[in-house]
């Protein structure tokens, strides 16, 4: 399964990536905790291109399913994260984002390229619910592969 969104660089945006992913996740049977996951790394993402992105314009989500991996790509068309004052206590606010999104997925790539911006890869191994459809049969295709 793959889709793509271009969404506005607003912060009404984020629930509608929220909502696709979640839904088509939940679709294929993924595990709800994986999904919970998922989504939270995803808005941080998302809550990155909108806030601090130095572009105007569209954001991109794209996403695929394959292997029992979810793949994420969240590209802002801006220049890349502002550096992090080394001074932020440990009550700020700000910050964050990427830490958490690094607890959450198990693969965090993020690139920044002059013509696409920053893109932030995020890839999480799947789990399933008990009789997903989509997860038995990628059980059963690796265990008569091998």
């Amino acid at each position: 399964m793959e889709f793509a969104l271009a969404l506005p660089r607003e912060a009404p945006s984020i629930p509608v990536v929220r909502r696709v992913v979640g839904d088509a996740l939940r679709g294929l049977g993924v595990a709800e905790d994986c999904v919970a996951d998922i989504l939270v790394a995803a808005s941080e993402a998302c809550t990155n291109a909108v806030q601090h992105a130095r572009a105007t314009g569209d954001y991109r989500v794209a996403g695929r399913v394959d292997h029992g991996t979810c793949s994420l790509e969240i590209e802002d068309g801006g220049h890349g994260p502002r550096p992090v004052p080394a001074d932020r206590g440990v009550l700020s606010e700000s910050g964050r984002g990427i830490k958490i999104m690094r607890a959450l997925v198990d693969d965090l790539d993020i690139d920044r390229t002059p013509d696409r911006g920053t893109i932030v890869h995020l890839r999480k191994r799947l789990t399933w619910r008990d009789g997903a459809l989509v997860g038995g049969l990628d059980r059963r295709l690796m265990h008569t592969a091998g």
